[in-house]
């Protein structure tokens, strides 16, 4: 208990839930079907018919949604009723079925919003989530308004990973994206970051591997196995029929700018791309408010 109390980054996350009430949204778990449970934020009760379009934040790998869109929420709480739901075996959100594709996780979220009535909204995700955002907009265009990719190769084939792999000089891909020690999260950062921080201590590394990382650690571990994307010497990318937004870091190590540039074309005619200078893997992170504004630009 007394590490818990001492932790700098459960204090953190403490303060980044304030920062969601006070944006207007609030905690909530729901039973999706009989297997599948998702937590997410949403809006307060008192606020739920607001009038503003849905829009949904999809996080990728790594912390649960409200580290990964935390430069996000107020900027765009005030045009949207926003949704940010823990993908499954991320924070509170679990199942019992054994499907772990990110399929899967697209189903799994369009029950939630069955669930919550809600017939059309946007779409927003980054790295793994902006793999489950497009498999949402590619299943239900009549349901989805418009979709943001950030920072994801949905044109994924199997020599990408190997050559991340080479980047990141580990023997498995799970090294990367599944940092269980120090010098492993240090490595994240550097592929991630475009100007990591210059001192990364230990005990800080070693608080955000215990709070952020080491939960369900064989679930995460099953979910990149289980990619569908990825998987194949062929990109299997199909057209969007809705409207499409594409945003990456210009230095981007984990997915190379050249695959937002291709996966324009293979996304058809609807489709916008941006680039953010002197940015990575987490533009929303490192330059939100340029991120924000074309987002916003986007979207409204």
């Amino acid at each position: 208990m007394g590490a818990s109390r001492l932790s700098l980054v459960s204090l953190f996350g403490y303060s980044l839930r304030r920062k969601y009430k006070s944006a207007g949204l609030s905690p909530k778990t729901i039973e999706v079907d009989a297997e599948t449970t998702l937590h997410f934020w949403g809006p307060k009760p008192s606020s739920e018919s607001t009038g503003k379009p849905p829009l949904l934040l999809i996080h990728g790998f790594g912390p649960s949604g409200i580290f990964q869109w935390q430069h996000q929420i107020r900027p765009l709480s005030a045009h949207f009723d926003l949704y940010v739901p823990d993908l499954i075996f991320f924070g509170k959100s679990t199942t019992k079925s054994s499907e772990r594709s990110e399929v899967f996780q697209a189903v799994s979220l369009g029950k939630l919003f069955d669930k919550l009535e809600l017939k059309r909204f946007s779409v927003m995700g980054t790295s793994y989530g902006g793999m489950v955002a497009y498999h949402m907009a590619s299943m239900w265009p009549e349901r989805i308004e418009k979709v943001v990719i950030a920072s994801s190769a949905v044109n994924m084939v199997r020599k990408d990973e190997e050559e991340t792999r080479e980047r990141a000089k580990v023997e498995r891909i799970d090294e990367l994206m599944l940092p269980s020690t120090a010098p492993q999260l240090r490595n994240l950062f550097r592929l991630a970051v475009f100007k990591p921080p210059s001192i990364l201590p230990n005990f800080l590394l070693n608080d955000l591997l215990s709070t952020l990382f080491n939960e369900n650690r064989e679930e995460k571990m099953e979910l990149l196995k289980g990619l569908t994307i990825g998987s194949d010497d062929v990109a299997h990318v199909s057209p969007l029929q809705v409207e499409a937004l594409i945003v990456w870091g210009e230095q981007d190590q984990i997915f190379p700018l050249k695959k937002a540039i291709d996966l324009k074309g293979l996304l058809g005619g609807k489709v916008e791309l941006e680039i953010l200078n002197n940015t990575s893997h987490v533009p929303q992170i490192e330059d939100p408010k340029q991120f924000n504004a074309i987002v916003k630009k986007f979207l409204c």
